[in-house]
């Protein structure tokens, strides 16, 4: 791995694994909202920040995503649903990083194996979900894992090494989380970013389209 593309590198996990990427001698390109200005629910934004990038990156994560939007708590019965929290948690969590594979596109490389990794989140499988709730949230991402599924069998025609997949990196101790973690146990950013490059590194083009765990292990749809 030589060229990297973090996107939402000023969040935890985002920062996290450019520090490691950068500590393994890989060049890295990070972009944010609070640092460049990168807006991932606005396709001008995210056209606009891609386009002035000279690639390839053989790596491309996307670290973006919220699991409270406009103080929109995780839905614990159907009454608590609204429109405007599903429609803004599929804008952040669905649309966002999907554009950016849009625009991502012309900055990967055609020959030589390369990964466009998302973050996704195990209560987006459906298969896994037994507790129920959390609609909003888990609806956009499973929705994301969809988008990544069909994207790599596209790109898989002309990008015959690509991996595109989504990952799971577990309950990780930020921000993010600190509410909602209970008795989880959380781990610390830094282990998180090694966990998720040494699955990101062990992946092949066959796996691509896949839903993996910070184990590397699949997750059920």
């Amino acid at each position: 791995m030589k060229n990297a593309l973090v996107i939402g590198a000023s969040g935890g996990i985002g920062s996290a694994v450019a520090a490691a990427l950068s500590a393994r001698g890989v060049a890295v390109t990070g972009l944010s909202r609070s640092e460049d200005g990168l807006d991932v629910t606005d396709e001008t934004s995210i056209r606009d920040a891609l386009s002035a990038l000279d690639g390839p990156f053989d790596l491309i994560f996307v670290a973006t995503g919220a699991l409270v939007i406009d103080g929109a708590e995780p839905e614990k019965t159907l009454k608590s649903v609204t429109a405007k929290a599903m429609a803004d948690q599929f804008l952040l969590n669905t649309v966002g990083p999907s554009l950016v594979l849009k625009h991502a596109i012309p900055l990967l490389p055609r020959k030589g194996r390369a990964v466009f990794a998302a973050l996704s989140a195990r209560v987006g499988s459906i298969g896994d979900n037994g507790l129920g709730g959390w609609y909003s949230y888990r609806t956009a991402k499973a929705a994301l894992n969809q988008m990544l599924h069909g994207a790599a069998i596209e790109l898989g025609r002309t990008h015959k090494d690509l991996i595109c997949v989504a990952l799971h990196p577990g309950t990780v101790a930020t921000e993010f989380t600190a509410k909602y973690a209970d008795s989880h146990p959380t781990v610390p950013p830094e282990e998180a970013a090694g966990n998720l490059l040494r699955v990101i590194e062990g992946l092949d083009p066959a796996q691509s389209g896949g839903f993996y765990d910070w184990q590397g292990k699949e997750i059920p749809w």
